[in-house]
């Protein structure tokens, strides 16, 4: 192969486009010292677009004449309330858990949806430092993000199981003397206890990062048709892990604050 062969070949290789994958959140800038990242921000639209709406669900709220989709809601949220009720069996507990269960399920869900929006991962944003990065990118592929979500879940927890049992009943589940056998089985809860956080975090993270990978790569490689079927497998699985950790969230509450002896 001839030296200008050569070199035409590694121009075409620097500048054919490649998916840009990251596992890391890419930086870009600082406020005060503190980075800012292209998953704040789309963490900040997404708050911003869940205020919109709750704001303008509110407004559209009737008592005297409900419309229809405001009766379809209605209905929606007693049913999920009745569905916390039958698990927690304490319908003043199930009302206190309701706003954070539903919350972290929207957030997550439309975080996880967002993704999908025109201009997510390929607008990009010229850094002093770091070259061109893209603007915004998917919140729950940042592990920052799912663990601080797996740290609120863990400290309801925690919280709920304590101030339902008591500081020192609750404790028995993990630090029991009255036997060696009981003292090993508390060391193993809690060790699956403290698991929690890294069970709930990188469930999250891992299913959506690899998700938004194999869509960048298959869109490099057949950017026409054969990227639809995991686009559309990726809009089911971020509905599906939004439910799943606000169920995982509830259920893990309920163990919470279940009696040592049962």
């Amino acid at each position: 192969m001839s030296e200008s062969t050569l070199e035409h070949v590694e121009n075409v290789a620097e500048h054919t486009a490649s998916p840009h994958i990251s596992i890391a959140a890419e930086k870009l800038g600082e406020f005060f010292g503190l980075p800012i990242t292209n998953t704040l921000l789309m963490s900040w639209f997404v708050m911003l677009l869940l205020i919109i709406i709750a704001f303008v669900v509110r407004r559209s709220l009737s008592e005297k004449s409900p419309s229809k989709i405001q009766l379809f809601f209605e209905m929606l949220f007693e049913y999920i309330l009745d569905f916390i009720d039958d698990v927690l069996e304490d319908r003043k507990m199930s009302i206190a858990f309701f706003p954070l269960l539903v919350t972290l399920f929207l957030f997550i869900w439309l975080s996880n949806w967002t993704e999908f929006l025109p201009g997510v991962g390929t607008i990009t944003f010229d850094t002093i430092n770091d070259g061109t990065q893209p603007l915004l990118r998917s919140v729950s592929t940042d592990l920052n993000v799912t663990i601080a979500l797996a740290i609120i879940s863990f400290i309801a927890i925690e919280i709920t199981g304590i101030k339902k049992l008591g500081f020192f009943q609750y404790g028995k589940k993990f630090i029991n003397f009255s036997s060696p056998l009981n003292f090993f089985i508390g060391l193993i809860e809690l060790d699956s206890e403290l698991a929690k956080i890294l069970s709930f975090s990188f469930r999250l993270f891992g299913n959506i990062f690899a998700g938004e990978v194999l869509i960048a790569v298959t869109a490099f490689f057949v950017p026409w048709f054969l990227p639809v079927p995991p686009i559309l497998f990726e809009v089911f699985v971020g509905f599906i892990q939004a439910a799943v950790f606000s169920l995982l969230t509830l259920f893990f509450i309920k163990i919470a604050i279940t009696k040592p002896e049962h």
